[in-house]
């Protein structure tokens, strides 16, 4: 197995934070955020990781990636320089396609979680199909921001979608999936469409149509570092855990 981890956004939203470092690499207690999702990743034993970001924070990862000394980690960048240009999360996974070769674990670089990953493995082990991990936020208004999701018993995704009205659920999906590696025949249909590249959720709503996709519902605690107040949230969960 493989993994990508998506870094190549802008983070406006996190601005003047983000300005001139990319969103990962911003700290927790010391520690980019990203190595907290290497940590989760590490139990899985994966020997190819890849980090997809853009050209404007290529050498940020380079640099952190030298003094981390991780050897299973790479840098991959695409050419953007400005949030105008960026290619989006499916058109970054697009154009990775001819890097993977089987199995494939994708995160997005500001997930933090505190579960292991390995119930998540073990699901896709069994099942071998499209897998995504999802979080209970308890808060309606708040399941209005993201993808909501809806089960069957045995864990297909029955109803997925991205940013509803009127959430059936407070269950989300987050940007943690396994997929075998013919989804990504999938990504390239989808890309190839001229279908929105930048929201993951728009995809899995679209493949959810197209084959059984599963669901894994994530225990403990998880942020999407997508405001200040979540920045800020983790940052104080991590800190009451020294």
């Amino acid at each position: 197995m493989q993994a990508i981890i998506l870094a190549g956004g802008f983070a406006k939203r996190l601005w003047p934070l983000t300005l001139e470092k990319p969103k990962p690499l911003l700290p927790i207690n010391d520690k980019p955020i990203i190595e907290y999702l290497l940590e989760k990743i590490d139990e899985l034993n994966i020997g190819d990781i890849i980090v997809s970001t853009n050209m404007r924070f290529k050498n940020d990862f380079e640099k952190w990636l030298s003094s981390a000394g991780r050897k299973n980690v790479r840098i991959i960048a695409e050419s953007s320089m400005r949030e105008e240009e960026k290619l989006g999360a499916i058109r970054a996974l697009a154009r990775l396609s001819n890097e993977v070769v089987g199995d494939c674990l994708i995160a997005a670089g500001d997930n933090i979680f505190t579960e292991s990953l390995l119930g998540f493995k073990k699901m896709f082990d069994k099942l071998k199909s499209p897998i995504i991990c999802l979080y209970d936020v308890k808060d309606a208004d708040l399941a209005k921001n993201y993808s909501i999701v809806v089960l069957e018993e045995d864990g297909r995704i029955m109803d997925f979608v991205e940013k509803p009205r009127e959430p059936k659920t407070t269950l989300i999906g987050t940007c943690l999936y396994i997929f075998p590696k013919e989804v990504f025949e999938k990504i390239n249909e989808y890309v190839d469409m001229g279908r929105d590249s930048d929201a993951p959720g728009r995809f899995i709503e679209w493949l959810c149509k197209k084959m059984p996709v599963y669901g894994y519902i994530l225990n403990g605690s998880w942020w999407d570092i997508g405001t200040l107040k979540s920045y800020e949230d983790a940052k104080r969960y991590f800190a009451g855990k020294r």
